[in-house]
């Protein structure tokens, strides 16, 4: 693993100071000499998937990124190619949304997947005991763990346009601007937010560098009117959701609470797909233990190849129909094909 650093301005609220990323951001520097990041990349083809560190000097905090590559073959888009950013859920890490973006690399995107300190796996066992921990849950769900997401992907979008100015390798090739943005759970709370919605105590952000979303299990907001914290979001936002999709850290995010969502967006660019018998772990992205980390649906366990599948492609045309203006695409997801007999799709 790399580690690389970047200066990057944000104006969101600096977290508690990390000695140790300091450290390791100034022994990254002593490396890299004048130009932090670069020397270490030369001219060299990265490998199709790189896990790297990139170290925000500015809030003194690492993120861990894995960076999934499209196929050399395919063509690269005159602007570049499109990049999507992923972010985990509560207790999540790089492998979160591997399914997702494994698929989305084949589509010809760029993809990120981020992990968040303070909400990952290592704060997640710090907090509670184990997943059934809802308290413990909640401790590493904080309104400043939210904000500490922003931060991040506001720093990956930064970074992105750094490494893109100085043509370091693939990244010469790629598209800092029109960025997708998904999430699964507390990561679909990360892409609502940082597509606008408004919180009793935050304004949101709205970030204008992103064109569209996915949020897989968001839910309604637990204070206020949901239309008003959701009335910013008018760029293309698609909702991923189950009718075994329950609530996860006592919070109230029912199925129902869940797939309401669509409804209090505003009418326009949005989408959504409700998965019949898919559970919460359906939407993670991810198989094998990792799905087990909470309690399942045997039925929702057994029908998640299929699951698997139909998102994979969904979202695929999603990402290829509004970052890169794919009328196939587009014409797809009109009426998708594979739907189950009790699968729901909605657009408006």
């Amino acid at each position: 693993m790399r580690i690389e650093a970047s200066h990057s301005v944000l104006t969101v609220p600096p977290p508690l100071r990390r000695r140790w990323l300091f450290q390791a951001a100034a022994a990254c520097l002593s490396a890299a000499g004048s130009r932090p990041g670069l020397a270490q990349a030369g001219a060299h083809a990265l490998p199709q998937t790189a896990d790297e560190t990139w170290v925000d000097l500015v809030r003194q905090r690492a993120v861990p990124v894995r960076i999934r590559w499209p196929d050399d073959n395919l063509a690269v888009p005159p602007d570049g190619h499109p990049v999507v950013i992923f972010s985990h859920g509560l207790g999540g890490t790089l492998a979160a949304g591997d399914f997702w973006g494994r698929a989305w690399r084949r589509a010809g995107c760029v993809v990120l997947h981020l992990q968040h300190p303070g909400s990952d796996l290592t704060a997640v066992r710090s907090q509670a005991r184990d997943f059934a921990d809802q308290s413990g849950l909640r401790r590493a769900a904080r309104p400043e763990q939210l904000l500490a997401r922003f931060g991040d992907v506001a720093f990956v979008l930064d970074e992105l346009a750094r490494r893109k100015t100085a043509a370091t390798g693939r990244w010469a090739k790629v598209r800092p601007q029109g960025v997708g943005l998904s999430g699964h759970s507390f990561g679909a709370h990360t892409t609502l937010g940082m597509a606008g919605q408004r919180y009793p105590r935050h304004p949101g952000i709205s970030e204008p560098r992103l064109s569209a979303f996915i949020a897989f299990s968001p839910t309604l907001p637990a204070v206020g009117e949901a239309v008003t914290a959701f009335e910013r979001i008018t760029r293309p936002v698609l909702c991923v959701t189950g009718t075994r999709d329950d609530d996860v850290m006592g919070n109230g995010a029912t199925p129902n609470r869940r797939i309401g969502v669509f409804d209090a967006l505003p009418a326009g660019q949005k989408a959504q797909l409700v998965l019949d018998e898919a559970d919460h772990m359906s939407f993670s992205g991810q198989t094998g233990t990792a799905t087990e980390i909470l309690p399942r649906h045997p039925v929702s366990r057994l029908l998640q190849s299929q699951h698997h599948a139909l998102v994979a492609a969904i979202t695929s045309d999603w990402w290829q129909a509004h970052l890169m203006d794919n009328r196939q695409a587009l014409q797809r997801l009109v009426r998708p094909t594979g739907l189950a007999a009790g699968d729901r799709w909605r657009t408006g």
